[in-house]
């Protein structure tokens, strides 16, 4: 997977133009607020994914102008393709010059991966961004799961509901009780296809987060990912998980009328981090918080590597900060095999590279 050549027009603050990234380490250096963290996401939406930074398409346009085109050359499947995006009110995608129904169809395509400042709430937030996290890594490696996804999230707005009409009536009648178990074992199904995936990715993203947290830290501390899930074991079927689900809802159905809202399911499963036995959210510095977090993006990459036997491309947005210099040498020369785009405010920290491509951004506009 390599990005060929980038060209923008009505991007945000950059002037029109287009980038050839080197196939290997790329710096993109300035001060804040020039274009670097820009030219990044203008790649990133050619996963088919939102802006990595929340923001609506409507904000990505240049003031002043009227819609933005992105086109990607990029290299991927064993050949060369292209992709355009065009946005107005919203995004109009064509791969290879065949126009698509939405942009999530380039999902699978272009894969990446990509770490910025606002991943650290991974950590240091609720368990939703943890959630979001698992479920938008296991889309590029799968991208049948956003049926999965959308399944479960139909079913449970449904069941809630229903939840909330018996709350707003009092209590439920005999027929409503039924409907209920009838939306609890729907629901059920749907939550065990959920579990199962996130389950078993984490399990692989496991060792694969360990080793490379290993190399950044220089084996001081050992980190250790696990899902958390009630329902959840190694020797589950489909099956067991899905009723051990039902038994969940059942369970909780006092609770989930007087709530009027469903309260157990795999809308409140947690992705665990830790040091030995001990939280990285409560004991982790804020190098060591980037750090883990770094190693979670980048053993991403190295499972949709092992699984599709194609490096994804690596944007790393201000990932120098708070790291000491071994941690900023690891990632400089350390990541072998992939294409990799790392924006920073001072060129000093391209001195410890050994090859790539070096790029200063002023002002919106690219030089390299």
């Amino acid at each position: 997977m390599l990005v060929r050549e980038l060209t923008f027009r009505g991007f945000r603050n950059l002037h029109p133009g287009h980038w050839q990234p080197d196939t290997g380490v790329n710096i993109l250096y300035g001060e804040n607020g020039q274009g670097k963290t820009n030219l990044l996401e203008a790649c990133w939406l050619f996963t088919g994914g939102r802006s990595f930074r929340g923001a609506r398409d409507s904000e990505m346009v240049t003031f002043g102008q009227e819609q933005v085109n992105l086109k990607l050359d990029f290299f991927a499947g064993g050949r060369d393709q292209q992709a355009e995006i065009n946005i107005r009110t919203r995004r109009q995608v064509s791969l290879n010059g065949v126009a698509l129904p939405s942009a999530a169809r380039l999902a699978g395509v272009f894969r990446g991966v990509v770490f910025s400042p606002a991943h650290l709430s991974l950590i240091k937030d609720g368990p939703e961004g943890r959630r979001h996290f698992v479920d938008s890594a296991y889309c590029q490696l799968k991208p049948a799961y956003v049926g999965a996804l959308t399944e479960f999230q139909k079913a449970l707005a449904q069941r809630n509901a229903f939840l909330k009409k018996i709350k707003e009536q009092g209590c439920a009648s005999r027929d409503e009780e039924e409907l209920l178990s009838l939306w609890d074992h729907t629901l059920a199904a749907a939550a065990a296809r959920l579990t199962i995936a996130r389950s078993q990715y984490i399990l692989h993203l496991q060792p694969l987060a360990a080793d490379i947290y290993n190399g950044l830290s220089g084996g001081r501390e050992q980190l250790s990912l696990s899902w958390e899930s009630p329902v959840y074991t190694q020797d589950a079927t489909p099956a067991d998980v899905a009723r051990n689900w039902e038994q969940q809802l059942q369970a909780a159905r006092h609770a989930d009328k007087s709530a009027g809202f469903t309260t157990v399911g795999p809308h409140r499963e947690d992705l665990s981090l830790c040091f030995g036995d001990k939280p990285v959210r409560v004991y982790g510095s804020q190098g060591q918080q980037r750090s883990a977090v770094l190693a979670l993006k980048l053993a991403e990459a190295s499972l949709l590597q092992r699984v599709t036997e194609e490096p994804p491309v690596a944007f790393l947005d201000d990932v120098m900060s708070e790291l000491d210099v071994s941690r900023q040498d690891y990632i400089l020369n350390h990541i072998d095999g992939w294409q990799v785009f790392i924006t920073c405010c001072e060129p000093s920290s391209a001195l410890r590279m050994q090859a790539g491509k070096v790029f200063e951004i002023k002002q919106g506009v690219l030089k390299e």
